[in-house]
């Protein structure tokens, strides 16, 4: 017969450790996997601008159908000096307002059957830019059927 204090006493068993020296390679892994397949977008603003500000200002929801035109003088915020003339600026090249029809399509040719339908034109203008090259930019995206158009604006602090 066992004795009773051997028949209720467990053992205690260790529990075995963990090995972790892999954990940094590990985490390089799937950071350097999230740096490849994430895409960045961004478009290198080559006028100047002084955005207009805005009470209700609200953000784009699906930015992969988004072709941004900005409106502004020629020159970036870092170059010193008188900026130059008005200009146009379609993604990142400075463009002719009357090419702006044959970009688009180009631009719509590449996107997804889904996002051409939802293609909206974010439209970032000079808050001093004269109303008739806007109104001309405007012309072009309705030969190239570009009738979603947002006009960004930097919110008023209250």
């Amino acid at each position: 017969m066992r004795p009773m204090k051997s028949m209720f006493h467990q053992s205690r068993k260790s529990v075995p450790s963990l090995n972790v020296a892999s954990m940094p390679d590990l985490i390089f892994t799937v950071l350097f996997f999230f740096m490849i397949v994430t895409h960045m977008r961004s478009d290198e603003v080559k006028v100047r601008l002084q955005v207009p500000q805005g009470v209700e200002v609200q953000k784009l929801a699906n930015k992969q159908a988004v072709v941004n035109i900005y409106i502004g003088r020629e020159g970036t915020k870092e170059s010193k000096g008188e900026a130059g003339r008005w200009a146009v600026q379609l993604n990142g090249d400075i463009v002719n307002p009357n090419d702006i029809p044959a970009l688009i399509e180009q631009i719509r040719g590449g996107l997804s059957a889904e996002n051409q339908s939802r293609l909206t034109v974010s439209l970032r203008v000079d808050r001093k830019a004269p109303m008739g090259l806007v109104s001309e930019v405007k012309r072009n995206l309705q030969k190239a059927y570009a009738l979603k158009i947002n006009y960004s604006a930097t919110e008023i602090k209250k």
